[in-house]
């Protein structure tokens, strides 16, 4: 897989997805397998394995096993944030890398329980901050975009959806398939194909703006629609217009 993302992001058009050859080359970096679980043991492991070392965060991927698709997209996320930083590329105080910290966060609260909520996690956090766009086209994504797929049209407590990084399109036996990489059941860590008839709605969205991470202050601690995804269902519309998404 190594080969294949190095060719991923050497494809980039230049000045179209500024960091997402960053987001790619995190990825090398990251387990395989592992196994999939939503555990209490599996949310532990994913907190321990992010912490601040000297002004920056550490990640230490290989102890988030088991691990889930939300907690793999986050640590590739944090780990770019963190590639950025060390390029000189954006500045991160030990306030903001506090808030970004993964740990036990209901749905909906801070960066990290923001993420790991039903219907537009990502979308939702990204439009808040202003880190990027968000968008539904597949003929506009880029490999290293991140990527919400809902498999059904449900959105909210009934919904069935899984956090992902694109890596791109391909035809296998004259039906289209989407690549993408996550925390998979039920190995873990790794690549996936699936049919893009399967993936009933997606929302993209690539990371533009990190600079704006000094936003983070002024986030509202909770985000109410988020929050209330766990027990209410809401429509791919209002997911949309919530996320600013086009």
């Amino acid at each position: 897989m190594r080969s294949l993302l190095l060719l991923l992001a050497a494809l980039l058009p230049s000045g179209a997805a500024p960091f997402n050859d960053v987001v790619l080359q995190q990825i090398q970096s990251m387990p395989q397998g592992g196994g999939y679980a939503t555990t209490s043991r599996a949310h532990e492991a994913l907190s321990s394995a992010a912490r601040l070392d000297t002004g920056a965060v550490r990640i230490q991927a290989r102890e988030a096993v088991p691990s889930y698709c939300s907690g793999a997209t986050y640590l590739v996320f944090l780990k770019t944030l963190g590639e950025l930083q060390r390029r000189g590329l954006v500045q991160i105080g030990r306030a903001q890398w506090e808030a970004l910290l993964p740990g036990k966060l209901a749905d909906g609260e801070g960066v990290w329980g923001r993420w790991n909520a039903n219907g537009p996690g990502t979308p939702r956090l990204f439009f808040e901050l202003n880190l990027g766009k968000n968008f539904h086209s597949f003929e506009e994504a880029k490999p290293g975009d991140f990527l919400k797929i809902f498999w059904t049209e449900a959105v909210g407590k009934n919904e069935r959806g899984h956090s992902v990084i694109f890596l791109g399109r391909e035809a296998k036996g004259g039906v289209e398939y989407v690549r993408f990489w996550s925390s998979n059941k039920p190995n873990g860590y790794g690549e996936k194909s699936v049919p893009r008839s399967k993936i009933a709605r997606a929302i993209f969205s690539r990371l533009e703006y990190p600079e704006n991470l000094a936003g983070l202050a002024s986030l509202p601690r909770r985000d109410p629609y988020l929050a209330g995804l766990l027990t209410k269902s809401s429509s791919f519309a209002e997911a949309s217009r919530l996320s600013g998404t086009r």
